[in-house]
């Protein structure tokens, strides 16, 4: 099991990867002082099934590496975006009509930005 404050963003990747998401971005908000969280990861599934199969199997991972859960998550309801709160972290999982209509990297866009290649 790994530290609790390890970070869990490779996990998270990997976890997003596991279920085949795309276009994965970890948007590092460290340096911003507004900013209420050290970092998001924002990716997306093709359907509202696998946006919730990506962001259960993160959820999953995480407590099964690092014994943690989220302090909160949201968007199963109807599974277009769904946001999971680690504190230090916050994942978004979007179809891509609603990455693209909230354009988290545009309303963060002084900070820095790692793209992850997709996997085929």
């Amino acid at each position: 099991m790994l530290n609790s404050r390890q970070d869990i963003n490779p996990l998270i990747i990997e976890s997003i990867q596991d279920k085949k998401g795309k276009r994965i971005t970890v948007v590092d908000l460290s340096g911003i002082e507004m900013a209420s969280t050290g970092s998001f990861v924002i990716c997306e599934g093709r359907s509202p099934s696998q946006v919730a199969a990506i962001a259960d199997n993160i959820r999953e991972s995480i407590q099964k590496h690092t014994g943690r859960k989220p302090y909160n998550y949201d968007g199963y309801r109807n599974s277009q975006w769904i946001v999971i709160d680690y504190g230090e972290t916050m994942v978004h999982v979007f179809l891509p009509e609603e990455r693209q209509r909230y354009n988290l990297e545009e309303l963060w866009g002084d900070a820095a930005m790692t793209e992850i290649p997709d996997i085929d």
